[in-house]
């Protein structure tokens, strides 16, 4: 296997060590055999002569847009790459695939794409405020990147583009651009998600304000978790008015004892491969919870979405996927308790709105309220909504106009707790810190 070795400094800064260069662009560094077969590698890293050439070329099958250079014009976070409009047909408002500079988990800096949608309606003076779409799961290889599908990126993007928000949309980084996709690494999909909305800041026709809300559903839940904690000490440049969080997973031994026995299981084996290469092997051993025949299973991850994991994974039980209780060995546990939103001890001056469907089938609704209950002892301004009958993702449709009205309210510097009592259906278990 040939290591390439990837330069993102700017001209003239300090040369970055092979593991640094490992660190920010995955995909062409020593990611581990389990994780890149070398053809893939050799084509996508390297010419004939075995020089390198100004970019990695984009994945197969993804327009040219999605192709990477190897030495990054700058490694400040938020910083824009390229731009590109796009076809737009069913979006109210102008689309731009972007990429741009953020952090991985080490901090590191990794290119990353997205999609900034712009609204008709003309600009306030101060720019148009932002909501940032944390996107859920749907696998974590490249042909996943929501920002190939603009017209239904991101749910009900057109109800916040009528309201006058502009939308953004960052894909994570590995998803369209280098490496494998750091699934559930709460840190690192934060600092995506804030960095795009640094990133409209450098695209003129943007007009964007610095204010902005994150909202996540699923594994964007927990991105928005951890947006709340992250946004003050790495983003002082712009301002958070709230977050919401949409079935955000948290109390995670209690999740990782639902998903065993679940259709969802195979969350578990992307968590742990995700993990393994996000962290380098040594701090997250695969080979101390995942089985052999698990490991052989990893590259399934590159070549399609969650349905096609799932197809590739289902077929063994899980015993012959999972080799330990990831609780039971310290390195593991160790990082659990790091990406558990239930194990957050920072609260934000921005207020928190959690919203969940009572039939969730994928998120234990018990989780939430515990999650709310903690949230309220550090301090933190928090509201919960429970649609009674919903499931995990039919939530969204229906809370949107109640979310619509909480984020307005945000914008428009409201009180918090907010007074307002959502109204999209029948039962709705409304709840706060008292």
């Amino acid at each position: 296997m040939r290591v390439v070795k990837l330069d993102p400094t700017e001209d003239g800064a300090r040369p970055r060590t092979p593991r640094e260069n490992r660190l920010a662009l995955g995909r062409c560094g020593t990611i581990g055999s389990v994780l890149m077969v070398a053809a893939l590698i050799l084509s996508a890293c390297g010419s004939s002569t075995g020089r390198l050439a100004a970019t990695i070329p984009a994945p197969v099958g993804l327009p040219s847009f999605y192709s990477a250079p190897i030495k990054l014009p700058s490694r400040s976070p938020g910083a824009l790459i390229k731009s590109q409009k796009v076809p737009s047909g069913g979006v109210h408002g102008a689309a731009y695939l972007v990429m741009y500079v953020s952090e991985d988990v080490h901090g590191a800096p990794v290119l990353v794409t997205g999609l900034i949608m712009v609204p008709t309606t003309p600009a306030p003076a101060t720019g148009y405020p932002i909501v940032s779409w944390g996107h859920g799961t749907n696998g974590m290889a490249d042909q996943c990147a929501p920002s190939l599908a603009p017209t239904s990126a991101v749910p009900e993007q057109n109800t916040f583009l009528d309201h006058g928000w502009e939308v953004t949309a960052s894909d994570y980084q590995g998803e369209g651009t280098p490496g494998l996709l750091p699934y559930l690494v709460g840190v690192a999909a934060a600092r995506n998600t804030i960095d795009i909305v640094r990133a409209a800041q450098h695209l003129a026709a943007a007009n964007a304000s610095t204010n902005y809300v994150v909202w996540g559903h699923s594994e964007g839940g927990q991105t928005a978790m951890f947006s709340l904690v992250t946004a003050e000490s790495y983003a002082p440049d712009l301002t958070l008015k709230g977050v919401v969080a949409g079935a955000p997973p948290s109390q995670f031994q209690y999740i990782y004892d639902f998903l065993k026995t679940s259709p969802y299981r195979y969350y578990l084996f992307m968590a742990g491969a995700a993990w393994s290469s996000a962290y380098g092997n040594a701090v997250a051993p695969l080979s101390e919870v995942a089985t052999p025949k698990a490991i052989s299973l990893v590259p399934v991850l590159e070549k399609g979405c969650s349905a096609y994991i799932a197809a590739q994974t289902d077929r063994y039980p899980i015993n012959e996927i999972l080799k330990a209780d990831p609780f039971t060995v310290p390195a593991w546990k160790k990082l659990l308790i790091a990406n558990d939103p239930g194990q957050l001890t920072t609260a934000s001056p921005a207020p928190l709105l959690i919203i969940q469907g009572g039939a969730d089938a994928q998120i234990p609704v018990a989780t939430t309220q515990v999650l709310e209950q903690h949230e309220c002892s550090i301090g933190q301004e928090v509201q919960r909504w429970v649609y009674p009958g919903l499931s995990h993702t039919g939530v969204i449709p229906v809370s949107t106009p109640d979310m619509v009205h909480w984020i307005s309210d945000r914008f428009a510097g409201g009180t918090n707790p907010d007074p307002y009592q959502p109204a999209g259906a029948t039962g709705i278990d409304v709840t706060a810190c008292t």
